[in-house]
C-alpha cells in the first residue's frame, strides 16, 4: 500500500485569455493518482493499476487548458448550480418564476453556459491522518445564470489510504434556491483512448428509471426497468442491449438516463453501482447519498476531440455515472426536492472505490 509523499504538488497548467493562471494539483495515495485543475474543479487525470500493477489514466480529458475552454463536453468537471437538464430553462419556487440560461436546445444543461465547470475555483491542499486531498471553494452570485441566492459551495476531494476517491459537497444560500451538484468524469477502465467501453460490465441497484421525451427531459413518471434495456440489476455489458429498437435509446442514441436508486436518499453513502473492465480487470464501485445516478454511454463523442493520450474520442469511448438528484426536479413535484433554503446546508457524498 502506498503512503502519500505530500499533500499535493502544484504546477502552472495554463492561463485563460484574461491572464488568470490555472494550476494543476497532483495527489497520490493508496495506488491512486489524481490530477485536478483549478479551472472547473476538473479531474484532468485519474490513474489506477490493473491486475499486473500497471497504471493507466481511466478518465477522458485534454492535455491543454485551451481545449477545456473551447470544446469540452464537461470532461471531469464539477457541475452546478444544477446538474443535468432543466425543462425550458424555467422553474417556479415559492410562487416566483425564474428563467435560467438555456444552452441545450430549449433547455438548460448543467447550470447553463457559464456553469461551475467554467469557473476558477479556490483550491487548498490538505492532509488528514493517512488521507490527502483538496478543498475547492466557489461563490456563485445571486442571479448568476438566472439562479436566485448567493450560493457558497465547498467541495472536498479526498484520496484515502486505500486509494478511494471521495467527494463531499456542501453549499449554503442566502435566498431560497435549487441545487444539484455532481461530478462529470468520463470513465474508461481500460485506459482513456483505448476504444469502446461497450464490453465493460455494469450493475446498478435500481429497479426503476425516469423515461425522457425527445429533449431528454423526464416525462415525470418513473418506469420499471424489468424487461427493458435499462435493467442493470444483474451485471451485463454496456453493449448487450444498447442497439435494441427501444424509443428511449433512440432519443439519446444510447443510454443517457437517470436511474432511480432503490436505496433513495441516505444519510451515509451506500453502494449503488459496480463497473468492471474484463480486459484489465480494473473495477470501480460507487457509493453515494444521492437518490439517482445518470448513466451516460458517451453517445455524443463524435471523433472531433483529441484526448490526453493523443487519440480521437469516438462514440462509446467512455461512460459517465453521475450521482445526483433527478433531472428537472424543480418542475417535477413527485421527484425528491432540490430546494435549499437559508439556514440549511446542502450535503452530498460520493465514494469511488477502485480494485482489480
Amino acid at each position: 500500500m502506498c503512503t502519500p509523499r505530500e499533500a499535493a504538488v502544484k504546477e502552472l497548467f495554463g492561463k485563460l485569455a484574461d491572464g488568470t493562471e490555472i494550476h494543476r494539483w497532483s495527489l497520490e495515495n493508496g495506488g491512486t493518482r489524481l490530477k485536478v485543475l483549478s479551472y472547473g474543479g476538473i479531474v484532468q487525470s485519474l490513474e489506477i493499476p490493473d491486475t499486473r500493477g500497471r497504471h493507466a489514466n481511466v478518465s477522458l480529458g485534454f492535455a491543454a487548458l485551451e481545449d477545456y475552454v473551447a470544446s469540452s463536453p464537461y470532461f471531469g468537471a464539477l457541475i452546478g448550480r444544477y446538474g443535468n437538464r432543466m425543462a425550458d430553462g424555467a422553474f417556479t419556487l415559492d410562487g416566483e418564476a425564474y428563467r435560467v440560461n438555456v444552452n441545450d436546445g430549449d433547455n438548460s444543461l448543467h447550470g447553463g453556459a457559464q456553469g461551475f465547470d467554467k469557473h476558477v475555483w479556490d483550491v487548498e491542499a490538505f492532509t488528514s491522518g493517512s488521507d490527502v486531498g483538496l478543498i475547492l471553494r466557489h461563490t456563485s452570485a445571486d442571479g448568476e445564470m438566472g439562479y436566485p441566492g448567493t450560493l457558497r459551495t465547498k467541495v472536498t476531494y479526498t484520496l484515502t489510504r486505500h486509494g478511494d476517491w471521495r467527494i463531499d459537497y456542501e453549499a449554503t444560500t442566502d435566498k431560497a434556491t435549487v441545487v444539484n451538484l455532481t461530478s462529470h468524469v468520463y470513465w474508461n477502465l481500460a485506459g482513456e483512448g483505448n476504444g469502446s467501453v461497450y464490453d465493460h460490465e455494469l450493475e446498478i441497484a435500481a429497479s426503476r428509471y425516469t423515461p425522457v421525451d425527445s429533449g431528454l427531459i423526464p416525462t415525470g413518471e418513473p418506469a420499471e426497468v424489468a424487461g427493458t434495456p435499462f435493467d442493470f440489476r444483474r451485471t451485463k455489458s454496456i453493449g448487450e442491449d444498447i442497439r435494441e429498437a427501444d424509443q428511449q435509446l433512440v432519443y439519446s442514441q444510447g443510454f443517457d438516463h437517470n436511474w432511480v436508486l432503490d436505496k433513495g436518499v441516505t444519510a451515509e453513502p451506500e453502494h449503488i453501482a459496480t463497473l468492471r473492465d474484463p480486459s484489465s480487470g480494473r473495477t470501480l464501485k460507487i457509493a453515494t447519498t444521492e437518490p439517482g445516478v445518470q448513466f451516460y454511454s458517451g453517445n455524443f463523442l463524435d471523433g472531433t476531440l483529441v484526448g490526453t493520450g493523443g487519440h480521437l474520442y469516438r462514440q462509446g469511448d467512455a461512460l459517465c455515472l453521475e450521482t445526483q438528484h433527478f433531472p428537472d426536479s424543480p418542475n417535477q413535484p413527485s421527484f425528491p426536492s432540490t430546494t435549499l433554503r437559508p439556514g440549511q446546508t446542502y450535503r452530498s457524498t460520493t465514494i469511488h472505490s477502485f480494485g482489480v
